[in-house]
């Protein structure tokens, strides 16, 4: 605007100099050829233009230039659909995006990109041609899930395939309670089609529509959500994937709630790859058990996962118990929970001493299941959490904070899950400390009045709903062996609760955290050689309770500060490593060399990249990420 202003004062000023002034004639305008001709031609036949007024009519033409030059160029790159070639562009509209291009963001609705590739083969030889001629053609083919990794990781704009339409159960061997399936089948379809069998898997996230292939790679996977011009492909994802689930819950993924119980990578007996530079391979432990090791947790980076062959357990009835607890009780009692139960999760609330201690474990076949009656109904449970949000909406509603609405039009709360009613809670003044803590002490109460059991099939039980979109960090680091804990996971809770206290985080409820035995697959952040060692996960969230783009980003800016603040003062100290779905890529190039640097200190960078360069020498399954972390060097053979 400024620009603008000065160039018709001065364009203004010329004319008057032209006009009384003929002995020193002005610069041409740049607007009109007719208007420079006839003003050059009286300059000309007055005076000889001076070397000022020569740099001047040099500026302007230059910028004549540049408007028309940026001008076709906007027209002529636009990517109009074929059906709107024919049509004038006009200017200060939106010009139609092309039918084939559809966007395509992950669950949190943090990442997206949009790709005019999105591919969904439906057998193994279209899979195979698909890579075939990817590679070929060197175009990007980035294996996604159903896209719920925080980080994005699945995401590439360049290309991607899914294997939603490659979902049978090929073969189930009853007696060794192996199941071989295609790896784009959901768990919860797994689970219903097996449990005839009297088999169910050992692991389960909060969602069941993680495909198999996602979670094996350490891709987080649910409903990923795609919006599209022309609307097949996303008719094709909502026929697989509920919308309900993507508003409701946050998924975990398959690394434990049990330190007796290794990741899911550890279930897989073999599995089928299909791989740019060699084709389908064929990989377990007696074929070529490095790489079937490096390929287990495989990042999506070394091939497209066809067939995976899942030792599975016998299906059991379990007992879920939730108790309230606190840290000084707990370190009493640390090690007999991990040692004797099958399943157990701690969820701290942050300004608060509650811990929600939950634990399961299958239903004795003496005693059978508990009887326990609860003190508390749902109603007296919710009690404190809605009372808080009628009080806390009607005080934000005086303030002008929120917008205004009438009674009538009010959804009615007690038809609110407690999670959604949170969501709804912290949507009033997410980075507010004092509003989070009051939220957090309401979520404490929730608890305390929620104790109790609760019984039924493992793929019923294993799961928790812990609410909206959110920002997230989880990381993984040792916690000692189960003969003997180091109390190093406890030790990491107590200090990141002052860093929050001190630093007056706004952090909402809760930090879970859960433990896995040791994995044999050098990629996984809880791989270790020795049997007995175990592994604490510690997740961090910051929700985004609302659409407002501002507030988003306010939220996203706070999250981000959160986790720096783990990562400076714990990371190191407790050998903590994140999970890789939620790895941001450090925009700072010092910060990003840095974090290259850790990641070979614990993971066989070298050998990962090496296979890389031998099963996808074009790079056709990599993306950003990949690129970032993993940067294949020249010297590498």
């Amino acid at each position: 605007m400024f620009r603008s202003l000065s160039f018709k004062r001065s364009f203004k000023t010329h004319l008057k100099t032209l006009i009384h002034c003929p002995q020193h004639p002005p610069p041409p305008p740049p607007l009109s050829p007719v208007l420079f001709s006839s003003i050059r031609a009286l300059s000309t036949a007055s005076s000889p233009p001076s070397s000022s007024s020569d740099s001047e009519l040099r500026k302007y033409l230059g910028y004549t230039a540049l408007l028309a030059f940026c001008g076709v160029a906007t027209y002529y790159s636009f990517p109009f659909p074929e059906n709107a070639k024919h049509k004038k562009a006009q200017i200060f509209r939106y010009a139609p995006l092309p039918e084939d291009l559809h966007t395509v963001s992950n669950w949190s609705g943090t990442h997206e990109v949009q790709t005019r590739h999105f591919h969904q083969p439906e057998n193994l030889k279209q899979l195979e041609e698909l890579v075939k001629e990817s590679n070929e053609k060197r175009v990007k083919l980035r294996p996604v899930g159903s896209g719920l990794s925080p980080n994005g990781i699945g995401l590439a704009r360049g290309g991607m395939v899914n294997l939603a339409l490659m979902d049978k159960v090929l073969e189930v061997d009853k007696e060794k309670k192996r199941v071989r399936v295609q790896a784009g089948i959901r768990v919860q379809q797994l689970v219903d089609e097996i449990k005839d069998y009297g088999i169910t898997l050992q692991n389960f996230a909060s969602i069941r529509e993680q495909q198999i292939g996602g979670i094996l790679q350490n891709l987080y996977n649910v409903p990923i959500s795609c919006a599209s011009n022309g609307g097949t492909f996303g008719a094709v994802i909502d026929q697989y994937f509920s919308a309900e689930i993507r508003k409701t819950k946050k998924p975990e993924s398959a690394h434990g709630t049990g330190a007796k119980l290794p990741p899911i990578d550890e279930q897989i007996i073999s599995m089928k790859l299909v791989t740019p530079a060699k084709g389908t391979i064929e990989l377990s432990k007696e074929k070529d058990p490095e790489l079937f090791y490096l390929a287990r947790c495989g990042l999506g980076g070394l091939g497209v996962v066809a067939e995976v062959t899942i030792q599975c357990v016998e299906r059991q009835e379990l007992v879920e118990h939730t108790t309230v607890s606190n840290l000084k009780d707990l370190k009493k009692n640390h090690k007999k929970m991990l040692s004797e139960n099958k399943h157990v999760k701690y969820l701290y609330i942050p300004y608060t001493d509650t811990v929600v201690v939950v634990t399961c474990n299958p239903v004795s076949k003496w005693r059978g299941p508990p009887k326990f009656k609860p003190k508390h109904t749902t109603d007296e449970a919710m009690q404190d959490i809605r009372e808080l949000y009628k009080e806390s909406l009607k005080k934000y509603r005086a303030r002008d904070i929120t917008t205004k609405s009438s009674d009538s039009n009010e959804p009615n709360i007690n038809e609110f899950s407690f999670t959604e009613l949170r969501d709804k809670l912290l949507s009033l003044d997410p980075l507010n400390k004092d509003h989070v803590m009051k939220v957090n002490h309401a979520e404490a109460e929730f608890w305390r009045k929620s104790e109790g059991y609760r019984v039924g099939w493992s793929d019923d039980i294993l799961g928790f709903d812990c609410g909206g979109q959110q920002w997230v960090s989880e990381t993984c680091f040792p916690a000692g062996t189960l003969s003997k804990p180091s109390m190093k996971d406890l030790e990491y809770i107590e200090e990141l609760k002052k860093i929050i206290e001190t630093n007056e985080l706004p952090a909402p409820a809760p930090i879970e955290q859960r433990w896995t035995a040791r994995s044999q697959s050098p990629m996984s952040p809880a791989s270790s050689s020795a049997e007995d060692d175990i592994f604490s996960w510690v997740g961090i969230i910051m929700y985004l309770p609302t659409m407002d783009a501002r507030q988003r980003k306010e939220i996203t800016e706070e999250f981000f500060h959160y986790r720096h603040l783990t990562q400076s003062q714990l990371w190191d100290k407790y050998s903590a490593y994140e999970h890789w779905a939620k790895i941001e890529v450090p925009k700072d190039k010092e910060e990003l060399e840095a974090l290259q640097a850790r990641l070979k200190t614990r993971f066989p960078v070298d050998a990962y990249n090496k296979a890389r360069r031998e099963l996808d020498p074009n790079r056709i399954l990599s993306n950003n990420i990949l690129e970032k972390l993993f940067p294949l060097s020249d010297n590498l053979h």
